[in-house]
């Protein structure tokens, strides 16, 4: 004859309940959105090493008595600008466990590559035909247009930073030779100071 006992039904362990779940699931989808609408690839401590050395190199180039050392300087410059800039890109996106080419980082490059290469282009067709005097607006100009398409899907501040370039590059076009120098100086160094120091504090370094 069966035991009382063997005749209860055993306790089975239920499943958590789907809404559960689908909320745990809802609250990571939200919180990964909140990251990444937050979060701009464009590095802001970068952005305030950039200001400085292209502070620095508008210095030296100011000491150069020829047109085309005052070129090499500021092309020294682009480089160095390009090494820090890439640097401080992946270390944020590091930090914020982002990957740095896909989503802001992708749309940011993508959208900043075209007007960089375009730039690079024009500079060595003017260099050759005596038309460096426009250069300090047409680089302020495409770097400008380059950060507004790049940062459309980045936080407001970014479009906001490419459209004073633009404006400073538009003016560098219109004003004296002389002051390209200062326009590179302001756009490049205190422009890039100013943003980068705002970027850093309120999106993620």
């Amino acid at each position: 004859m069966a035991s009382i006992h063997q005749l209860k039904p055993r306790l089975v362990k239920e499943p958590p309940a789907l809404h559960a779940r689908a909320m745990d699931n809802l609250r990571f989808i939200r919180e990964t959105m909140e990251r990444a609408s937050s979060f701009t690839a464009v590095p802001g401590w970068g952005g305030v090493v950039m200001g400085v050395s292209a502070l620095c190199a508008a210095y030296i180039a100011a000491q150069q008595i020829t047109v085309k050392a005052w070129l090499l300087t500021w092309m020294v410059e682009a480089l160095l600008a390009s090494v820090i800039g890439g640097w401080a890109m992946d270390r944020k996106a590091r930090a914020a466990e982002l990957p740095l080419l896909s989503g802001p980082g992708r749309k940011f490059a993508l959208g900043l590559a075209p007007p960089i290469f375009v730039g690079a282009l024009l500079t060595i067709v003017l260099s050759r035909v005596t038309g460096t005097h426009i250069i300090p607006g047409m680089w302020l100009l495409l770097y400008g247009a380059g950060v507004v398409t790049g940062g459309m899907f980045s936080v407001g501040i970014v479009p906001i930073m490419g459209l004073c370039f633009m404006t400073l590059g538009a003016l560098a076009l219109f004003s004296p030779d002389a002051w390209g120098n200062f326009y590179m100086a302001f756009g490049f160094g205190v422009l890039h100071i100013i943003f980068g120091l705002i970027i850093a504090r309120k999106h993620g370094g």
